[in-house]
């Protein structure tokens, strides 16, 4: 039975001060039914974790350099968000992509220097809209998931995230249809690669204007394990919410 799994991307958002926020929600979530994960700006992650030791609430980051040392001025490598104290980092989203030009080919080798260094990455995939339109939705996240995803993946170190392009930060939310269709999708891909067990194993997150007011359908879309919230995370009293519905989900499955 694959865990569920709620992980907040703050993305360029927050500074020491916005950490009490973390205090809320350990203390409102002990002993949660599902996991939890937050990724903050580098700059934070240190005092994040250590903020939230022992407790239900891990932290992430949000980019890794394939390198374990070199000189990539301004770059941080997996090892170096291990140390610390990082169990995860979300790898290949569209803003990187987008942003920064990021190839399939690269988050693969950031994908390798993760589990190398004992994180979990979340390797993104999504369409835009232009994309979508065309109905070529399945041929980009099938290319993106060959491409992305290394050989070394497995559902202790790997997390598959689905976003939309075109959903993230609009407002916008693809239909349950539309979702399960790509999760499905995506699973029997897995599958095909890894075999039954192994793509079985993995988890798959939704990500793209998920709230309150919409996880729970969400949530009861075949072969969502969980979410990647962007700026519902931000804030105890919206990312609660989504919590609960991903966990009593997991109670009813």
């Amino acid at each position: 039975m694959r865990r569920k799994l709620a992980a907040g991307n703050w993305k360029m958002n927050g500074l020491r001060a916005d950490l009490a926020m973390l205090e809320t929600l350990r203390a409102a979530h002990e002993g949660c039914a599902v996991d939890l994960l937050i990724c903050p700006p580098l700059p934070l992650v240190a005092a994040a974790a250590e903020a939230c030791a022992g407790s239900a609430v891990a932290i992430g980051a949000q980019d890794c350099h394939p390198e374990d040392a070199g000189a990539h001025t301004g770059d941080t490598s997996a090892p170096m968000l291990a140390d610390a104290g990082a169990s995860a980092v979300i790898l290949g989203h569209s803003e990187r992509r987008a942003d920064h030009g990021e190839t399939s080919d690269l988050v693969r080798a950031k994908a390798q220097a993760a589990h190398a260094a004992g994180l979990v990455a979340i390797i993104c995939v999504g369409e835009s809209l232009e994309q979508r339109e065309a109905q070529n939705t399945l041929d980009i996240i099938g290319g993106q998931l060959s491409a992305s995803i290394p050989d070394t993946a497995t559902g202790e170190n790997t997390v598959v995230a689905y976003e939309p392009c075109w959903a993230i930060g609009t407002g916008l939310t693809p239909t349950s249809e539309q979702i399960g269709d790509v999760h499905d999708f995506i699973r029997a891909r897995l599958e095909r690669r890894f075999g039954a067990g192994g793509g079985r194993s993995i988890r798959l997150l939704y990500g793209g204007s998920v709230k309150g007011a919409n996880a729970a359908e969400i949530f009861a879309v075949s072969n969502v394990d969980g979410a990647l919230v962007g700026g519902a995370s931000l804030k105890a009293d919206d990312f609660s919410p989504i919590i609960n519905a991903l966990a009593d989900e997991a109670k009813a499955s």
